[in-house]
């Protein structure tokens, strides 16, 4: 990559593939209102997300679309815009916050259903800045023994809706569970090479939660607390609020510093996607705080907060609209113990 010192022993990486995968119709404010008590206008004003899809029917409580089923949609997608087999990958790494079991692993559910076998499979449990993890760990693998890598994000809110609660007694921080999350998975197919036009350039991931509270908790019960009257998912939205715009400004300026790259000539930005309004106040923050004139990759005021697969579905929606020589930033942050991740794309 012009600019860019690639890390030694390290071959250029391209995209060779990308895919989504969202379940059901969009579920719009109204529906999320009367169902769970919320008031439209407030989470149009306060989370400023409009629909999100759900795998789960919430009329009956039925689970549509598992974590497993929708990894393995994307995953199938991906293969088939690179045109390639099951045959073809030589690792797969897989993020989640919301995995089918604790064992097995779904990477290998997923890796199973597509046929994909005698490969070298991980799986990452982390939040939003999952996706960026499994790029790094996938930049890392690419080599002569691992040309092809396929990298996984998705998460699943079923196993979090108790839909018989009284939502009108639920905490703001639980309530708000309800409202801002939607489930989905995005996958990339990487190739060491310039097979590609779009190439990977550095990914970054940033442990700097030292001494720092969590923002977010989800916690896992087992047989012998299974009835424990612990909120499930506690969200500290006023820290994440303060704090991701901050670490979303330090991983552009590492970007920036590591590419060489004048602010001015990246194309495209990818921000973190928490919520609609928050993901519009961090991308204006950065745009006037480095002079960018970027466009902005934004999809979550659509489907909802879906962990793990946003950054991918934003990655799939910036392939589609990449032209020579453009560039671009893609940052995610992750609150619950505080880790900032980003990577640099750039066009040939």
């Amino acid at each position: 990559m012009t600019g860019t010192s690639p890390r030694p022993g390290t071959d250029l990486v391209g995209v060779l593939g990308t895919g989504t995968a969202l379940p059901g119709e969009p579920i719009g404010n109204e529906e999320i209102g009367e169902r769970f008590g919320a008031d439209p206008r407030w989470v149009e004003r306060f989370i400023g997300t409009r629909t999100r899809h759900l795998g789960v029917d919430l009329a009956s409580g039925k689970v549509t679309h598992t974590l497993v089923d929708l990894a393995t949609e994307a995953a199938a997608a991906a293969l088939d815009d690179a045109g390639m087999a099951p045959a073809d990958v030589d690792v797969v790494v897989l993020a989640t916050a919301s995995p089918e079991h604790l064992m097995p692993a779904s990477v290998n559910l997923v890796a199973d259903r597509l046929g994909i076998h005698q490969v070298p499979t991980f799986q990452l449990q982390s939040g939003c800045a999952g996706a960026m993890q499994a790029l790094d760990v996938a930049h890392r693998a690419i080599g002569d023994a691992n040309p092809v890598a396929l990298v996984v994000g998705a998460d699943s809110c079923a196993k979090h809706l108790v839909l018989d609660h009284d939502f009108a007694r639920l905490p703001a921080s639980e309530l708000v569970n309800y409202v801002i999350f939607g489930d989905g998975a995005g996958a990339a197919l990487l190739g060491a090479g310039e097979t590609s036009g779009a190439l990977l350039g550095p990914v970054r991931n940033r442990f700097v939660g030292l001494g720092r509270d969590p923002g977010q908790v989800i916690r896992w019960f087992g047989a012998a607390d299974r009835d424990s009257t612990d909120q499930p998912v506690d969200e500290d939205y006023k820290a994440i609020e303060s704090g991701v715009p901050g670490l979303a400004a330090d991983m552009v300026a590492e970007l920036l510093a590591e590419t060489g790259w004048p602010a001015a000539t990246v194309t495209h930005l990818l921000p973190p996607q928490l919520g609609g309004r928050m993901t519009d106040l961090i991308t204006a923050g950065l745009t006037e705080r480095f002079g960018l004139t970027a466009s902005a990759i934004n999809c979550v005021a659509d489907t909802g907060n879906n962990g793990n697969a946003l950054p991918l579905l934003q990655l799939h929606r910036l392939v589609a609209d990449l032209g020579p020589g453009s560039r671009a930033l893609g940052v995610a942050v992750e609150s619950s113990k505080w880790i900032r991740t980003g990577f640099a794309l750039e066009s040939v």
